[in-house]
């Protein structure tokens, strides 16, 4: 994939150095070297320029992005994906249930990353998977995926900085009252207002599994901030809004404070409900990293959380 990229210098970034204004600009170290190396990566006012070069107001920055190569480990298969917004630097796509996000062992041709790989390959582009959230096999719901290394890098650092908004929508199994919130203020979880309440709680793997994890104090510092929506049939309707990314944070925690999530054969084994996980991201909203444009989009809730809502 081929990206051009034209900065015009005004008054805030005269005196700068080229690399210096990139890195301003969101630019990696690694994104830099890469230009260097590049015979057309970086222009300054139509030549190719020194990063140690001084900008002056009315200056032109041009940077070129190439993506010449595919991931090769990752074949092409065809499948249904769901697009739900791209332009040249990104695409979000909704993934559905039982499908993974990235090959891991026995699932070298059944993932997002494999439907991707086919879906740019049909339009005749070369594709690099740089996935930028990640979620479980049985969670559905919004994947932000950068089309070139500089968009990647600049998506990763707001990541980092907790810029990228995700909301994900569970349903927890019993009814979540005054009552539950008041039990988990244990040092670990405190609870807020009637509808809203944050559970802070570190997680930690369980001894002896490369899955499971637990609340533990050993672990590291989870926040997930609750939201209740509906309450019914022995079920409550939560959004959580993650200030930290752990492993399982939201089943963990839900768990943790009594109301594990619906189908979760980890941390609810019991549970018939559903035949996997009720939780889906359904909402991402974040700066795109090189037009500045605010992007925030949702999708529904998908049908077998809707089938449980309204039958159960």
């Amino acid at each position: 994939m081929n990206r051009t990229i034209e900065y015009s210098i005004d008054e805030l970034y005269a005196g700068k150095t080229v690399k210096d204004f990139l890195i301003t600009m969101g630019y990696s170290t690694q994104n830099l070297t890469d230009l260097k190396k590049a015979e057309d990566g970086i222009f300054h006012n139509g030549k190719r320029a020194y990063v140690t070069e001084i900008l002056n107001v009315g200056d032109m920055v041009t940077v070129n992005i190439h993506d010449n190569h595919s991931s090769e480990k990752i074949p092409p298969v065809q499948m249904d994906i769901e697009v739900v917004y791209e332009d040249e630097d990104l695409i979000i796509i909704n993934k559905p249930v039982d499908m993974p996000t990235h090959p891991s062992m026995n699932n070298y041709e059944n993932t997002m990353a494999n439907g991707l790989a086919y879906y740019f390959a049909s339009k005749g582009e070369k594709f690099v998977f740089r996935s930028i959230n990640r979620l479980d096999r049985n969670t559905t719901g919004l994947v932000l995926v950068a089309k070139n290394a500089v968009s990647g890098a600049m998506l990763s650092r707001q990541v980092r900085e907790g810029t990228i908004k995700k909301e994900y929508v569970a349903i927890a199994q019993g009814i979540i009252d005054d009552q539950t919130k008041s039990l988990v203020c244990k040092g670990l979880a405190v609870g807020n207002d009637d509808n809203h309440f944050t559970i802070d709680a570190p997680i930690a793997r369980v001894d002896g599994s490369t899955i499971e994890r637990v609340v533990d104090e050993r672990g590291e510092r989870a926040v997930t901030h609750v939201t209740i929506l509906d309450r019914r049939d022995n079920m409550t309707l939560v959004s959580c809004d993650l200030e930290t990314g752990r492993t399982h944070q939201i089943r963990v925690h839900m768990a943790y404070i009594g109301h594990p999530l619906l189908g979760d054969g980890l941390y609810n084994p019991d549970n018939t409900d559903m035949r996997r996980q009720a939780l889906h991201c359904r909402r991402l909203a974040f700066t795109q990293p090189l037009t500045g444009e605010k992007i925030d989009v949702m999708v529904p809730l998908p049908e077998d959380m809707e089938v449980v809502l309204m039958y159960k």
